[in-house]
């Protein structure tokens, strides 16, 4: 599969025609957006866009701001998309930094290689549309179809002096999964996709063998509490050069709140900052640890990364745009998991664009991650699997044993405006072929 990114054109003259207010900023004021346009052989042709508000008040905080809002809407002609309103507050509840999330994001190819990391085997051979033949299968081998509809609320206050802070939220997360829509991916292709009859997938196979349930392949509802503590020192909010930032919490899913299987999660995370050169050169690094502490997690909330504010559209991995750059996206499913993140994050280049205050910036990183605790399978599963298919190989599918440290590494381009707002191009490679190779995303934010 190929995608051609005709917005890459567009970024940065968007990115500096966004606005063109005065330098000192004051009230509400438009702080940046971005075009959504790009076509998916599968998934069609996108289009939409995303922008972003801030308040900066009477200005004397700025560049911190007391609200802020972020709309996306973009929509592939075959049906996925991102349809996101976040409003983010430091004002609207005395003493507490709020962010209210509603998403709709339907997904017609979501990414799905098994469990437990290098135990699931992956064949990019099966996915090539390109090889006429064997070892072909469909491009459609590693997905599924994921409706997923959120509404997320964060909540962080002071717990004790100006550093240490309590966090806490609620979120109610419904998920709609089946098989791919082949017929709907078809429409208008001259080369058609294999129907899941005909060549069932890695989602249809695990249900065959009964990896996963019967009564949790369609999905369901996931309602979650949070409670934490954070420590955080961090001197800049969306670049920081100094400080720290730590935090750790629970999760809990009880039944009491609409849940077929009641689960909770301890998440850890630390980032640190280090200044080697004054404003211009900084070493950074993010270190998590997330692990199951009761019940069974459906199979569908395993790839959820959970932080104390959500950021970003999504927070899944390991693998991806916002954990293992350029490793294939959720490559690294488990019951438990730790990551990091290393980055050098460099600002040759300071401009002013339409009284804009701008800078561009180049970030090298390394990212890695492994499965610290595995999603227990059946433990017949080898003998279910020559009968259920008996002319295909085991190790085609599964490697026991055989999970390991995952790692990648690539450059970041970043372009900002008014310190708030940034957008962020990632390109990454993959240090094993077992987790792809070459990743490119295109998004707003420093990772951490």
């Amino acid at each position: 599969m190929k995608r051609n990114y005709l917005f890459i054109l567009l970024i940065t003259l968007s990115f500096c025609l966004s606005a063109q207010e005065k330098k000192v900023k004051k009230g509400w004021k438009f702080g940046g957006a971005l075009p959504a346009v790009s076509y998916d052989n599968n998934l069609g042709f996108q289009y939409g866009a995303l922008f972003e508000f801030f308040n900066y008040g009477d200005g004397s905080k700025y560049p911190d701001f007391l609200d802020h809002t972020y709309t996306e809407a973009s929509h592939y002609t075959k049906g996925s998309g991102i349809f996101r309103f976040m409003y983010e507050s430091n004002h609207l509840i005395k003493g507490v930094h709020m962010t209210s999330d509603l998403s709709y994001l339907p997904d017609q190819a979501n990414h799905f290689y098994g469990f437990n990391g290098y135990e699931s085997v992956y064949n990019k051979d099966w996915m090539d549309d390109e090889i006429t033949g064997s070892p072909y299968r469909t491009s459609m081998f590693y997905r599924f179809k994921k409706n997923q509809f959120r509404f997320k609320n964060d909540f962080q206050g002071k717990l004790s002096g100006d550093y240490i802070k309590w966090s806490a939220g609620f979120a109610f997360q419904n998920f709609v999964i089946s098989s791919v829509d082949i017929d709907k991916l078809n429409k208008g292709k001259d080369v058609k996709i294999p129907s899941v009859a005909d060549q069932p997938g890695l989602y249809e196979r695990y249900q065959v063998l009964g990896i996963i349930s019967e009564n949790e392949a369609g999905g369901g509802w996931v309602n979650t509490i949070k409670a934490g503590v954070a420590y955080d020192s961090r001197d800049n909010r969306p670049n920081p050069m100094k400080g720290i930032w730590t935090e750790i919490g629970i999760e809990a899913a009880p039944s009491l709140m609409g849940n077929d299987n009641g689960f909770s999660k301890l998440y850890v995370t630390h980032r640190q900052y280090f200044t080697l050169i004054e404003k211009d050169l900084s070493f950074v690094y993010r270190v998590g640890y997330q692990t199951t502490l009761s019940g069974t997690v459906p199979y569908y909330y395993q790839s959820q990364v959970i932080t104390s504010m959500l950021t970003g559209a999504t927070s899944e991995g390991l693998g991806g745009a916002s954990t293992l750059r350029g490793v294939l996206k959720n490559r690294i499913v488990g019951d438990g998991f730790f990551y990091g993140n290393i980055e050098l994050r460099w600002k040759p280049l300071y401009f002013t664009f339409l009284k804009q205050d701008c800078y561009l910036g180049l970030d090298g990183f390394y990212d890695f991650g492994m499965i610290t605790k595995k999603i227990k399978l059946p433990d017949n599963l080898e003998t279910t699997f020559n009968e259920k298919y008996p002319t295909e190989n085991y190790s085609d599918f599964f490697n026991p044993g055989s999970e390991k440290l995952h790692q990648s590494a690539g450059i970041s381009i970043m372009a900002a405006m008014n310190q708030n707002f940034v957008v962020a191009i990632d390109m990454g490679k993959a240090l094993n072929k077992q987790d792809g190779n070459i990743g490119f995303a295109i998004g707003l934010n420093y990772l951490f």
